[in-house]
Protein backbone atom coordinates (compact mmCIF):
# COMPACT_ATOMS: atom_id res chain seq x y z
CA UNK A 1 0.00 0.00 0.00
CA UNK A 2 0.88 3.60 -0.33
CA UNK A 3 1.64 5.28 2.50
CA UNK A 4 2.97 9.23 3.55
CA UNK A 5 5.79 8.29 6.18
CA UNK A 6 7.41 10.99 8.32
CA UNK A 7 11.02 9.44 8.32
CA UNK A 8 12.74 11.79 10.43
CA UNK A 9 12.11 15.61 11.20
CA UNK A 10 10.49 17.52 8.11
CA UNK A 11 11.27 14.68 5.91
CA UNK A 12 7.93 12.88 4.49
CA UNK A 13 8.58 10.00 1.77
CA UNK A 14 5.93 8.62 -0.25
CA UNK A 15 6.74 4.85 0.15
CA UNK A 16 4.95 1.64 -0.48
CA UNK A 17 4.56 -0.35 2.63
CA UNK A 18 3.31 -3.95 3.47
CA UNK A 19 -0.69 -4.36 3.82
CA UNK A 20 -1.25 -4.28 7.58
CA UNK A 21 -2.59 -7.91 8.95
CA UNK A 22 -5.45 -7.50 11.92
CA UNK A 23 -4.63 -8.91 15.39
CA UNK A 24 -7.48 -11.11 16.48
CA UNK A 25 -9.05 -7.65 18.11
CA UNK A 26 -8.80 -5.81 15.09
CA UNK A 27 -9.98 -4.31 12.22
CA UNK A 28 -8.53 -3.33 8.64
CA UNK A 29 -9.92 0.05 7.16
CA UNK A 30 -9.24 1.11 4.07
CA UNK A 31 -8.56 5.20 4.76
CA UNK A 32 -11.43 7.75 2.87
CA UNK A 33 -10.60 10.88 4.74
CA UNK A 34 -7.82 11.72 6.88
CA UNK A 35 -7.21 15.56 8.02
CA UNK A 36 -4.32 17.53 8.93
CA UNK A 37 -4.35 18.19 12.41
CA UNK A 38 -2.25 20.43 14.39
CA UNK A 39 -0.65 17.81 16.27
CA UNK A 40 0.47 16.38 12.72
CA UNK A 41 2.12 19.81 12.29
CA UNK A 42 4.09 19.73 15.66
CA UNK A 43 5.29 16.22 15.20
CA UNK A 44 6.60 17.58 11.64
CA UNK A 45 8.26 19.90 13.12
CA UNK A 46 10.06 17.36 15.87
CA UNK A 47 7.63 18.57 18.47
CA UNK A 48 5.70 16.30 20.68
CA UNK A 49 2.52 14.58 19.83
CA UNK A 50 -0.26 13.36 22.11
CA UNK A 51 2.20 10.72 23.38
CA UNK A 52 5.69 9.93 22.41
CA UNK A 53 7.00 9.43 18.84
CA UNK A 54 9.13 7.14 17.02
CA UNK A 55 10.19 7.82 13.17
CA UNK A 56 9.53 6.35 11.10
CA UNK A 57 5.79 6.63 11.33
CA UNK A 58 2.47 7.47 9.08
CA UNK A 59 0.42 10.23 11.12
CA UNK A 60 -2.95 10.79 10.66
CA UNK A 61 -4.87 10.49 14.03
CA UNK A 62 -8.30 11.82 12.45
CA UNK A 63 -9.49 9.38 10.03
CA UNK A 64 -12.44 7.44 8.88
CA UNK A 65 -12.93 4.72 6.50
CA UNK A 66 -14.45 1.21 5.48
CA UNK A 67 -13.80 -1.73 7.55
CA UNK A 68 -12.25 -4.21 4.88
CA UNK A 69 -10.60 -6.85 6.78
CA UNK A 70 -11.76 -7.74 11.09
CA UNK A 71 -9.22 -10.43 13.26
CA UNK A 72 -10.87 -13.00 14.40
CA UNK A 73 -12.31 -12.48 17.87
CA UNK A 74 -14.14 -9.51 16.54
CA UNK A 75 -17.68 -9.78 16.43
CA UNK A 76 -19.10 -5.99 15.95
CA UNK A 77 -18.10 -5.16 12.63
CA UNK A 78 -18.06 -6.71 9.48
CA UNK A 79 -16.36 -6.45 6.12
CA UNK A 80 -18.01 -3.00 4.55
CA UNK A 81 -19.24 -1.11 7.65
CA UNK A 82 -18.39 2.48 7.44
CA UNK A 83 -16.51 3.74 10.51
CA UNK A 84 -14.66 6.89 12.53
CA UNK A 85 -11.85 6.53 14.56
CA UNK A 86 -10.92 7.42 18.15
CA UNK A 87 -7.21 6.43 18.08
CA UNK A 88 -6.43 6.99 21.55
CA UNK A 89 -5.69 3.63 23.35
CA UNK A 90 -5.35 3.43 27.11
CA UNK A 91 -3.47 1.06 29.00
CA UNK A 92 -6.42 0.37 31.78
CA UNK A 93 -4.26 -0.48 34.60
CA UNK A 94 -2.47 3.22 35.57
CA UNK A 95 -3.98 5.06 38.04
CA UNK A 96 -5.16 7.43 35.61
CA UNK A 97 -7.31 4.57 33.61
CA UNK A 98 -8.40 3.08 37.29
CA UNK A 99 -9.39 6.47 38.48
CA UNK A 100 -11.54 6.96 35.30
CA UNK A 101 -9.40 9.56 34.10
CA UNK A 102 -7.87 7.35 30.87
CA UNK A 103 -6.74 10.08 29.04
CA UNK A 104 -4.33 11.10 31.33
CA UNK A 105 -3.26 7.29 31.13
CA UNK A 106 0.77 6.85 31.88
CA UNK A 107 1.10 4.59 28.83
CA UNK A 108 -1.18 6.64 26.19
CA UNK A 109 -0.62 5.02 22.65
CA UNK A 110 -2.47 6.77 19.98
CA UNK A 111 -3.31 5.70 15.94
CA UNK A 112 -1.10 7.84 13.97
CA UNK A 113 1.43 9.04 16.96
CA UNK A 114 2.95 5.97 18.39
CA UNK A 115 1.37 3.65 15.62
CA UNK A 116 0.83 3.73 12.05
CA UNK A 117 -2.33 6.17 11.08
CA UNK A 118 -4.68 7.44 8.21
CA UNK A 119 -2.01 9.04 6.37
CA UNK A 120 -2.07 5.52 4.63
CA UNK A 121 -4.28 3.85 2.13
CA UNK A 122 -5.46 1.11 4.92
CA UNK A 123 -4.91 1.54 8.79
CA UNK A 124 -5.28 -1.55 11.14
CA UNK A 125 -6.83 -0.11 13.99
CA UNK A 126 -8.15 -1.69 17.28
CA UNK A 127 -12.23 -2.95 16.89
CA UNK A 128 -12.76 -0.86 20.34
CA UNK A 129 -11.69 2.39 18.79
CA UNK A 130 -13.85 2.27 15.77
CA UNK A 131 -17.29 4.06 16.07
CA UNK A 132 -20.46 3.30 13.55
CA UNK A 133 -20.66 6.37 10.57
CA UNK A 134 -24.25 6.97 9.77
CA UNK A 135 -24.86 6.92 6.19
CA UNK A 136 -25.78 10.50 6.24
CA UNK A 137 -22.41 11.70 7.31
CA UNK A 138 -19.75 11.61 4.74
CA UNK A 139 -16.52 10.45 5.11
CA UNK A 140 -15.12 13.76 5.86
CA UNK A 141 -17.00 14.78 8.21
CA UNK A 142 -16.37 11.47 10.20
CA UNK A 143 -12.71 12.20 9.72
CA UNK A 144 -13.49 15.13 11.91
CA UNK A 145 -15.41 13.50 14.46
CA UNK A 146 -12.04 13.25 16.74
CA UNK A 147 -11.78 17.31 16.70
CA UNK A 148 -14.82 17.69 17.53
CA UNK A 149 -14.70 15.25 20.51
CA UNK A 150 -11.92 17.04 21.65
CA UNK A 151 -14.04 20.30 21.39
CA UNK A 152 -17.05 18.59 23.50
CA UNK A 153 -13.90 17.46 26.40
CA UNK A 154 -12.96 21.03 26.53
CA UNK A 155 -17.01 21.94 27.66
CA UNK A 156 -16.68 19.66 30.32
CA UNK A 157 -14.26 21.37 31.72
CA UNK A 158 -15.36 24.26 32.55
CA UNK A 159 -19.24 25.44 32.99
CA UNK A 160 -21.16 27.54 29.93
CA UNK A 161 -24.78 28.67 30.98
CA UNK A 162 -27.38 30.09 28.72
CA UNK A 163 -26.62 33.84 28.55
CA UNK A 164 -22.91 33.34 29.56
CA UNK A 165 -20.74 35.62 27.82
CA UNK A 166 -18.33 33.63 25.78
CA UNK A 167 -15.15 35.31 24.50
CA UNK A 168 -13.31 32.27 21.46
CA UNK A 169 -10.07 33.55 20.77
CA UNK A 170 -8.98 32.31 17.49
CA UNK A 171 -11.13 31.82 14.33
CA UNK A 172 -9.99 29.00 13.04
CA UNK A 173 -11.03 25.31 12.89
CA UNK A 174 -10.91 24.38 16.07
CA UNK A 175 -12.10 28.09 17.54
CA UNK A 176 -15.54 27.82 15.12
CA UNK A 177 -16.39 24.70 16.20
CA UNK A 178 -15.99 25.86 20.00
CA UNK A 179 -17.96 28.61 18.55
CA UNK A 180 -20.58 26.41 17.60
CA UNK A 181 -20.88 24.18 21.01
CA UNK A 182 -21.14 27.27 23.26
CA UNK A 183 -24.30 28.54 20.79
CA UNK A 184 -25.58 25.33 21.68
CA UNK A 185 -25.27 25.64 25.69
CA UNK A 186 -27.20 29.02 24.64
CA UNK A 187 -24.20 30.94 25.71
CA UNK A 188 -24.90 34.75 24.79
CA UNK A 189 -23.01 37.33 23.41
CA UNK A 190 -20.24 34.91 21.95
CA UNK A 191 -17.25 36.85 20.80
CA UNK A 192 -14.72 35.27 18.15
CA UNK A 193 -11.47 37.11 18.27
CA UNK A 194 -9.24 36.48 14.95
CA UNK A 195 -6.94 39.26 13.30
CA UNK A 196 -7.92 37.12 10.07
CA UNK A 197 -10.78 39.13 8.75
CA UNK A 198 -11.70 36.56 5.55
CA UNK A 199 -12.95 34.30 8.87
CA UNK A 200 -14.91 36.64 10.42
CA UNK A 201 -18.34 36.19 7.90
CA UNK A 202 -18.17 32.25 8.60
CA UNK A 203 -17.47 33.30 12.18
CA UNK A 204 -20.83 35.42 12.60
CA UNK A 205 -22.55 32.72 10.14
CA UNK A 206 -22.01 29.74 12.87
CA UNK A 207 -23.32 32.02 15.42
CA UNK A 208 -21.61 34.44 16.23
CA UNK A 209 -22.45 37.99 18.28
CA UNK A 210 -19.56 39.24 16.78
CA UNK A 211 -16.11 38.90 15.16
CA UNK A 212 -13.32 41.16 16.05
CA UNK A 213 -10.19 42.05 15.69
CA UNK A 214 -7.40 40.73 18.82
CA UNK A 215 -6.43 44.55 18.88
CA UNK A 216 -10.15 46.00 19.75
CA UNK A 217 -10.45 43.26 22.92
CA UNK A 218 -7.43 45.48 24.64
CA UNK A 219 -10.11 48.83 24.40
CA UNK A 220 -12.69 47.02 26.20
CA UNK A 221 -13.38 47.37 30.07
CA UNK A 222 -16.01 44.53 30.42
CA UNK A 223 -14.51 40.93 30.55
CA UNK A 224 -16.37 37.51 29.94
CA UNK A 225 -17.71 35.01 31.76
CA UNK A 226 -15.84 32.65 30.02
CA UNK A 227 -13.07 32.56 27.63
CA UNK A 228 -11.36 30.21 25.47
CA UNK A 229 -8.14 30.28 23.50
CA UNK A 230 -7.48 28.21 20.59
CA UNK A 231 -4.04 28.93 19.49
CA UNK A 232 -1.57 28.31 21.81
CA UNK A 233 0.58 31.33 21.34
CA UNK A 234 1.77 33.54 24.13
CA UNK A 235 0.46 36.76 23.25
CA UNK A 236 -2.96 35.01 22.65
CA UNK A 237 -3.12 33.00 25.98
CA UNK A 238 -1.71 36.34 28.16
CA UNK A 239 -4.92 37.99 26.55
CA UNK A 240 -7.39 34.99 27.30
CA UNK A 241 -6.11 35.47 31.11
CA UNK A 242 -6.57 39.36 30.96
CA UNK A 243 -10.57 39.25 29.28
CA UNK A 244 -11.64 37.02 32.05
CA UNK A 245 -14.27 38.96 34.36
CA UNK A 246 -14.73 38.57 38.09
CA UNK A 247 -15.26 34.96 38.64
CA UNK A 248 -14.38 34.13 35.19
CA UNK A 249 -13.19 30.61 33.83
CA UNK A 250 -10.40 31.00 31.30
CA UNK A 251 -9.97 27.44 29.12
CA UNK A 252 -6.35 26.91 27.77
CA UNK A 253 -7.56 24.65 24.65
CA UNK A 254 -5.07 25.78 22.20
CA UNK A 255 -1.69 23.59 21.81
CA UNK A 256 1.38 25.86 22.46
CA UNK A 257 5.40 24.62 22.27
CA UNK A 258 6.40 23.04 25.34
CA UNK A 259 8.64 25.70 26.36
CA UNK A 260 5.96 28.36 26.25
CA UNK A 261 5.85 30.52 28.99
CA UNK A 262 3.21 33.17 29.62
CA UNK A 263 2.97 36.06 32.64
CA UNK A 264 0.26 35.95 34.62
CA UNK A 265 -0.12 38.16 37.84
CA UNK A 266 -1.50 36.19 40.58
CA UNK A 267 -3.01 39.01 42.38
CA UNK A 268 -5.23 38.71 39.22
CA UNK A 269 -5.98 35.64 39.51
CA UNK A 270 -6.74 36.03 43.02
CA UNK A 271 -8.66 39.20 43.26
CA UNK A 272 -10.74 38.32 40.13
CA UNK A 273 -10.78 34.55 41.49
CA UNK A 274 -10.75 32.63 38.28
CA UNK A 275 -10.41 29.15 37.08
CA UNK A 276 -8.01 28.45 34.60
CA UNK A 277 -8.52 25.21 33.31
CA UNK A 278 -6.79 22.93 30.33
CA UNK A 279 -7.92 20.05 28.64
CA UNK A 280 -6.28 17.03 27.19
CA UNK A 281 -7.60 14.71 23.74
CA UNK A 282 -11.38 13.64 23.48
CA UNK A 283 -11.85 10.76 26.70
CA UNK A 284 -15.53 9.28 25.39
CA UNK A 285 -16.97 11.90 23.66
CA UNK A 286 -16.88 10.00 19.89
CA UNK A 287 -20.52 9.11 20.40
CA UNK A 288 -22.08 12.69 21.30
CA UNK A 289 -19.69 14.11 18.45
CA UNK A 290 -21.23 11.30 15.80
CA UNK A 291 -24.55 12.24 17.52
CA UNK A 292 -24.38 16.20 17.15
CA UNK A 293 -23.38 15.76 13.97
CA UNK A 294 -25.56 13.48 12.36
CA UNK A 295 -28.34 15.86 14.10
CA UNK A 296 -27.28 18.85 12.46
CA UNK A 297 -26.09 20.46 15.38
CA UNK A 298 -22.44 21.30 14.88
CA UNK A 299 -21.77 22.00 10.90
CA UNK A 300 -18.12 20.71 9.30
CA UNK A 301 -18.42 20.93 5.60
CA UNK A 302 -18.26 24.99 6.18
CA UNK A 303 -15.00 24.15 8.13
CA UNK A 304 -13.57 22.22 5.22
CA UNK A 305 -11.31 24.55 3.68
CA UNK A 306 -8.31 22.70 1.36
CA UNK A 307 -8.37 19.18 -0.49
CA UNK A 308 -4.87 17.64 -0.74
CA UNK A 309 -3.75 13.98 -2.40
CA UNK A 310 -1.58 12.07 -0.79
CA UNK A 311 1.10 12.81 -3.19
CA UNK A 312 1.07 16.29 -2.32
CA UNK A 313 1.52 15.61 1.53
CA UNK A 314 5.09 16.00 1.65
CA UNK A 315 5.00 19.66 0.15
CA UNK A 316 1.79 20.21 1.57
CA UNK A 317 3.44 19.58 5.31
CA UNK A 318 6.37 21.88 4.53
CA UNK A 319 3.97 25.00 3.19
CA UNK A 320 1.13 24.09 5.69
CA UNK A 321 1.49 27.09 7.91
CA UNK A 322 1.57 29.80 4.83
CA UNK A 323 -1.17 28.57 2.90
CA UNK A 324 -4.17 29.45 5.77
CA UNK A 325 -5.63 26.22 6.01
CA UNK A 326 -8.82 26.19 7.55
CA UNK A 327 -8.48 22.22 7.70
CA UNK A 328 -7.09 20.46 5.16
CA UNK A 329 -8.10 16.45 4.20
CA UNK A 330 -6.59 14.38 2.79
CA UNK A 331 -8.38 11.92 -0.01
Amino acid sequence: MKAAVLTDKMNMEIQELPLPAPLDHEVIVKVKACGICGTDQHIFHGQPGSAEVQFPIVLGHELSGEVVQVGENVTQFTVGNRVSIDPNMYCGTCDYCRGNRVHLCDHLQAIGVTRNGGMGEYCAVPAANCYTLPDEISYEEGAMIEPLGCVLHGFNQIKVWPGASVLIIGGGYIGLMMLQVAKMYGASPITVSEPDVTKHELATQLGATEAVNPEELERRKDGFDVVIECVGRKDSMTQAVKMAKKGGTVLLFGVSAPDTKIEVQPFDIFSKELTIKGSFINPHTHDLAISLVQQGKIQIKPLLSHQFSMNELPEIMKEYQSLKVMKGIIK
